[in-house]
This record gives C-alpha cells, structure tokens and sequence, in this order.
C-alpha cells in the first residue's frame, strides 16, 4: 500500500476504515456547498469519498453497492434552525421529524423517523461507533414512534462535523440492533489547526421562537503527530405559541371569570435554555503503523413546554368528579358540613359566592385556581459519551498484516423531569405547585475488537476478510420523584387524585435498574471478482442474556454496465431488540380521549397488571431487506435511483388503552401487588403487528458554470409506504391507520447553489406530499390533509478571507401547514395538525456572522 501523509483523511480511511464496522458504499444527496467560485471548480473534479463505508479501501460514489447520503459540514450550516433534527429532515427527504408539541417526553428529546420505521430502528453511530440511546421513551410522539427510544441526535452541533453518512439500507449483520432502516453517522472534525467561531440570531416571522446561537470549533496539534479538534455551541431559543382560545376557556370568561388566561394553554415548540454542547475529538500517530484516538461530548439543557389547561370546573379528580355538575370539596379536619357545591348553570360570581359561605374546614381546589391551571412540563437533559481506542496493523507475528481496531465506548444520558404549575390534589391546600417527578437514566458500556485482512486470491483486487466481536451492557434506571410528586395524600379517600397532576413522579416502589448484557461476533468477506463486479457478504450472531439468540445476513453486489452505469443490489435480515428501558418502563400520561383529559398508566409488559390484560415478555423485532438499482456519474452529472423493501415482524408499539377495575385491583392487592390505588386504565409495549415498508430513492446532482460563477443543482426525491400486514385489537385500528398515513408517501427537496468570489447564494424547495393530519393522538381529530411546499434561502457575503455575513430564511414565503377545522380548535387550543411534516411554526429569518482562522 502506498504510503501517505499520516492524517491525510483518505490513508486513514484505507488503513483503518474497519473502524466503521459496516460495508457501506457512497452516494451524494448533494454537492457539499463551496465558499467560493474557485473552491467550487475545484471541488468537481473531487470524488465524494466516506471516512466509513467499507471494510476495504473507501469507495467513490459510482462504485458504491448500497447508497448513502453524504452530507458535508457546509451545507449542514446553511439552515435557520440548528437544531441537527431539523438541518438533516431539510436535506434527506426519506428523514421525518415532527414538532411534538405537548407530547410528554417527547417534546424533550424529538425521535426521527427514517423510511417511516420508528426513531429507535435507525443505528446512530459518531465516527463510526455504536451512539447511546437516549433515556427518553416516546409515549406520546405520533404512531410511528409509540414507545420508541432511539438515540439524542439533536445535541450534535453542526460545526462540530466534518460530513454526515446516511446509510439508506439494512445493515443489522454488520452492526447489530437497530439498524433495520439504516445507519446514520457522524463524522466530526479532524484538523490539526484552524478553526472558526459563529455567531447567529434568528425569529419566526410571528415574532417568537427567538434563538441566539454562539458556537466555535477550534483545531489543535497534539504533539507533532497528532491533532485536537474541540467544538462548543451554546445557545437560548424561546418558545413558540400557535394556540387558539379554548372554546371552554372562552366560555369562562364569558361568564365573568377574569382569572382564564388568554390563551388558557399553550400550544407550540418548547423553550429551550442554557443549551451547551461540548463535543472532542483527538488522534495520536504512535509509530510502527499505530495510532491511538478519543473522542466525546458533554451535553446539558432544559427544555420546558405546556400541557392541556385544567378546567375549574370538569378536571376529574381535582375539580370536580362529576363532569362539572358539582365541585369536588373535602373535610380538612373532619368537623363535617362539606358538601360537594352544585355549579351547573352558574355564573363565575355565583359560584364564587356559594364557595365562600363553605365553613372554613371545608376546601376546593376552585379556591385557589379559580380560572383553572395548566401544568408546564420539562426537564434537564444531560447527555455524556467517551469513546477510547487504538487501531493499525500487526508488523510481525502470527497476525503479521492483519489491520486492528480495540475500542470502548461509554454513554450515557440522563432525564430530570419537572412539572409547574400543578398539583397533587390529594394533599389537599397543602400541594406544592412545582414538582421534581424522578429521572431516567440510560447507560451503555460497548467494547469491540475489529481485524481486516487482505487475502491475495487472483481476483482483480485483493479479497477482504473481516471479523471481530462486541460485548455491550445496557443499563436502564428509574429514580423515584420527590414524595410529593407521587404520595397518596389524607384526600384521596375524599374524592382527589393522587399524585402531580399530569405526569405523576416515579413511587420508590418503581425505582430500580435494569441490565441486560450480549456479546456478538461477525464475519465479511468482500470481492472485487473482476473490474466491473463487486461482491460482499456478512454474517452476524449475537446472543442477549434476556432473550436469547439471533443471527442475520447481508448479501450485496455491484456490477458495473460501462464506465459511467453501474446497477447494485442488496437483500439482508436484521433485527432490533427490545431495549431494556423498553422492557421496565412505568409512568403515567395525561392525553386527550375525545376531547376529555384522562390519565393512562404505561406499566412494564411484565407487570402483574399488564399481565392480566393479555401482556407477555418483549421480543425482538426481525426484518427482511431487499433493494436494488442504477447509478449513473458522469463528469459534472451524477444520478441514483433505489428501489427497497422492509418487511418488519413483531414490531414493538404501544397497545390500546385498558380499562382496570376496582375488582381487578383489590385482587391483585390481594395478591402483593402495590401501587395500583389510581389507575384507571393502563398500556403497555407488546410485539403485535407486522409491516411492509416500500418505495424508491432518487438523488442527481449536476454541476456547470453560470451567470460568471458556479453553479450546483441537487434534487433528491423519495416515495415511501408502509402497509401493516399483521395487528389485532392490541394494536388498534387507528394506530393502524397512524402507521401508514402520518407520514407522507412523497417527499423531494431542490437545490441550487450559486457561488462567486465574494458572493455565494443557497436556495432549496421542499416538497410534502399529502399525509394524514391527526391531532392529540386522537381518532376523532384526524383528516387528510394536502401537500404543502416550502422555500428556504440564504445569501452569504465574504467581506475578506476571514468574515462572512450571511442572511437567510428557512420557509421563506411563510406558508403555513394545514389547518384544524374551526370547531376542533376551539376544543384543542390549537392551530395546526401535530403530524404536519413541514412543522408548525411557519416562518424563520435568521442573521449569521462566521469568521475564520
């Protein structure tokens, strides 16, 4: 092998690419955006080429078996929105991410969506290794993503990468779990020295959602043979409001109650504070072909959001336990006289009259929220990982010329959730109105040991074999809340809830980690039979002390028609398993049934309760993959188009709501079971439906001089369905219909890029299909809703080498998404569908000043 520059990117690549533990090919979803004309015209004659993407030397983007999207560090930055959810869903139309708004924890941590499979059936990796799931499970996140628990990509920055991989095809036999829909990796920086600092501030066109960003990347030399690479972003983004008057709140104040705020509950994206990432990178050439590397973040915010409004008159369990025909009021002390107060048909005043002749050891909550309350939800999100290893080749011995790669890896991610603004009814006038409801926590400990070797067999290039194995340790904690946050209260007896209303804390009782240990090992074998066909295959077995074994395959191929068509193919199995947060998860929700508030616990598929409503032990998902298409590059011309087919049995989702009753309880009492006194009606996660997943991928890029500058064009297209084969009455039929319509079947984006010496010009169109708008996770909100399409758009100036200026809007013209029919307004407080692709907010401009060194 040649010799290069020891941290020329493309000899790191061929002699340690095994780092990337996945056989992957290019393809390039756009040309990475140029900062000048002359950087441009270089650029073209430049093959796209992955850091990771096969155990062999990397390929370029014609000779790729399976395609990926390579997006490049610049044209990650050309978007309003920094949060890495929105800058990737902008650029690759088969990645989905909806707003979230009042979604429990899934407002905190957002889940993505690739070729319409949940958030947790995409593998994340950083520089190639397996990235740790977040600590937050989707419970209330839209169809797709029931009960899913993928990895926190938003706390990425975007200066921090030097390009992102987004593999579009299976590849659980050279990864392992997760990767049914695809892989998606990030690359982070690598210069030895230079840097840059940015500085942005932006708003939607209503006047909220501000967001001030500071961020910096900065490259360092470790000694003469190696580099440290450091990028921090901080930032501060406002919440958004695209509420409506309730019409119940409304009717409030018409009557004279003055205490309803305007609106009673806020509907819109979260305020997000003191968010600070931390992400580092660093290599070391040891000699004799070694080379040592670490890497890692420190991530930290708080996110808070709104939740449904309490009304002072209805709200089950504080309010009233009636439907409002007569307040709940409790005996403090037990001297009697405490009647429930009749309010049907009154007015605020004459309400407020007959609380006040109640004697004064009697209590209703009207007394101290006469307008009614609306709860805030959030949390602190912490996320911390550290990657250690050392890579190169054996010189001499028994593994004389085999490549190695021994690598660690620790994750971990941590949720405080709080709540304002509520209460715990059962402790009556004594409830505190803020509460600390306990905490998640997810850790991973994965070690791995990689080995390549190039195996002379009179083929046109030397056979590649691979193989290695992993040990990974999967953690999933649960921290009880604060006793107030989940005590059952002197009142509860009288009629009041127990527990902060809204998302009652964690009981000790609940409180607990859970472990879960597997071990894996794999094989590949890749060809070069000749210079037009390529061949590879993997194998992997894995075996989880939980549920036992599974072993998968990968088959891919490329044959190459001249020297500009190629046709590729692939067809793999996969599988995900069960995460162990998935296996213990216990909370309970507040959702929207009808237009009435009801509280739903989510208990583990093994506990007692879930038990008796049919629940059995999780097992994991297994898929089937096939794929197959053309490639077409010519000098300035590249084009791609990928037909794939998912087959996904025992899908893990969320079952449908189970009504508990009181004989129901007072038998599992009996039994020792505790901590059932509240519910009502109970979910859990069950294996209960089969899906088919198809559609077709198309990217083309095409670059010429124009308008005496340079000019790109990048269209990336992708049609998508998903069908489900299989459910019962577990699953439900809307969930059926949410797995299948909430995403839309077409999506495409189109970019032009323009650049000059001193001027450079970003315009993109975004194209959403026609999808299913639901709104509240509830059946009766739910229609079809039209395509939308949207302009995003950004100018840059370089005043000299070092500053450039640049102003821009994401939805450039404001169009808005669809809107609710007038009368589900009025009951929701809200404007627009949850599911609405292109988000809620509408649009954002943005001033953005970088300066370089």
């Amino acid at each position: 092998m040649k010799k290069q520059s020891k941290y020329h990117p493309v000899a790191r690549a061929v002699k340690f690419s095994l780092a990337a533990s996945l056989s992957l090919g290019i393809s390039s979803v756009a040309l990475a955006q140029e900062e000048s004309s002359a950087s441009a015209k270089k650029e073209q004659s430049v093959e796209k080429i992955a850091v990771v993407g096969t155990r062999s030397a990397p390929r370029s983007i014609g000779d790729s078996p399976v395609p990926v999207d390579i997006i490049g560090g610049e044209e990650l930055n050309k978007n309003g929105n920094s949060d890495m959810l929105n800058l990737i869903s902008t650029t690759v139309p088969s990645l989905n991410v909806h707003a979230q708004p009042i979604s429990d924890a899934a407002t905190l941590i957002r889940p993505i969506n690739l070729r319409g499979l949940s958030s947790d059936s995409t593998l994340i990796l950083l520089n190639g290794k397996r990235r740790h799931r977040a600590s937050v499970i989707s419970f209330l996140g839209g169809g797709i993503n029931d009960g899913a628990q993928g990895p926190d990509i938003s706390v990425i920055p975007g200066i921090a990468l030097k390009q992102v991989e987004v593999l579009r095809d299976g590849a659980a036999a050279q990864y392992g779990s997760d990767a049914i829909a695809g892989v998606i990796n990030f690359v982070l920086k690598d210069a030895a020295e230079g840097g840059s600092i940015e500085v942005k501030h932006g708003e939607y066109y209503e006047g909220d959602g501000t967001s001030t960003e500071v961020a910096a990347n900065v490259g360092m030399p470790l000694t003469k043979d190696g580099f440290v690479n450091v990028s921090m972003q901080y930032k501060n983004v406002d919440a958004t409001s695209r509420s409506v008057q309730r019409g119940d709140a409304q009717g409030l104040i018409d009557g004279g109650n003055t205490f309803v705020a305007t609106p009673a509950q806020i509907w819109g994206s979260p305020e997000i504070k003191d968010d600070i990432t931390i992400f580092a990178n660093a290599g070391l050439d040891l000699g004799n072909g070694g080379e040592a590397y670490m890497f890692g973040n420190y991530s930290e915010r708080d996110v808070r959001g709104g939740f449904y409004y309490r009304n002072p008159h209805n709200r089950g369990g504080v309010f009233s336990n009636d439907g409002g025909e007569t307040l709940e009021v409790v005996d403090l002390d037990g001297t009697g006289g405490c009647n429930n107060v009749a309010i049907s048909g009154l007015n605020h005043q004459e309400i407020t009259d007959k609380v006040n002749a109640l004697p004064d050891n009697c209590f209703t909550f009207f007394q101290m929220f006469p307008g009614g309350f609306t709860p805030n939800f959030g949390g602190n999100i912490t996320d911390t990982s550290l990657a250690l290893g050392t890579k190169g080749e054996f010189k001499n011995g028994f593994m004389e010329g085999i490549l190695y790669d021994f690598s660690g890896v620790v994750g971990r991610s941590e949720s405080t959730f709080q709540l304002f603004n509520s209460v715990n009814a059962s402790l009556g006038p004594e409830t505190p109105t803020d509460f600390n409801a306990g905490k998640y926590i997810q850790l991973e400990k994965t070690f791995t040991a990689d080995f390549v070797k190039y195996v002379p067999a009179g083929m046109y290039e030397d056979l590649t074999v691979a193989f290695g194995a992993q040990w990974t340790e999967e953690s999933f904690e649960i921290v009880a809340g604060e006793q107030a946050s989940w005590e059952v209260g002197p009142y509860v007896d009288q009629g009041l809830s127990n527990g902060s209303n809204g998302f009652p804390g964690f009981q000790p009782q609940t409180a607990g980690t859970s472990t879960r240990r597997n071990y894996a090992a794999y094989a590949e074998v890749e060809a070069e039979f000749t210079e037009k066909l390529l061949g590879a295959l993997a194998v992997r077995f894995e075996d989880y002390d939980s549920f036992g074994t599974t072993t998968n395959y990968k088959l891919t191929g490329q044959y190459r028609l001249t020297d500009d068509w190629a046709l590729r193919a692939s067809t793999s199995t996969g599988f995900r398993a069960p995460t162990v947060g998935q296996a213990n998860v216990s909370n309970v929700r507040t959702e929207l049934n009808q237009g009435v508030l009801v509280d739903v616990g989510v208990l583990p598929p093994t506990n007692p309760v879930a038990i008796l409503k049919g629940a059995t032990e999780l097992e994991p998902e297994e898929s089937t993959s096939y794929a197959f298409g053309v490639v077409y590059t010519g000098y300035d011309f590249f084009i791609t188009a990928d037909y794939y087919r998912i087959d996904v049995d025992d899908r893990i989702s969320q079952s449908t709501a189970f009504e508990v009753t009181q004989d129901e309880i007072d038998a599992l009492k009996a039994a020792g079971v505790r901590g059932i006194d509240s519910l009502t009606s109970i979910t859990y996660l069950t294996n209960d439906f089969d899906t088919r997943t198809q559609g077709v991928d198309v990217v083309a890029n095409y670059s010429m001089d124009l308008f005496d500058g340079r000019s790109s064009f990048a269209l990336a297209y992708n049609w998508n369905d998903t069908e489900v084969t299989r459910f019962t009455d577990i699953t439900g039929e809307f969930r059926v219909s949410r797995l299948e319509n909430d995403l839309p079947n077409h999506r495409a984006t189109f970019t032009w890029t323009q650049s000059w010496d001193d001027l450079s010009m970003f315009l993109r169109t975004n194209y959403y299909g026609s999808y299913q708008g639901v709104h509240a996770d509830d059946p009766g909100f739910a229609v079809n809703a039209t395509w939308e399409v949207t302009l995003d758009a950004e100018v840059s100036y370089f005043v000299n080498d070092n500053f450039i200026v640049s102003v821009g809007a994401q939805n450039l013209l404001d169009n808005e998404p669809a809107e609710l029919p007038e009368e589900w307004k009025t009951i929701l407080g809200g404007k627009y569908f949850e599911t609405s692709p292109m988000g809620i907010n509408g649009g954002y401009w943005y001033l953005k000043g970088t300066y370089k060194f």
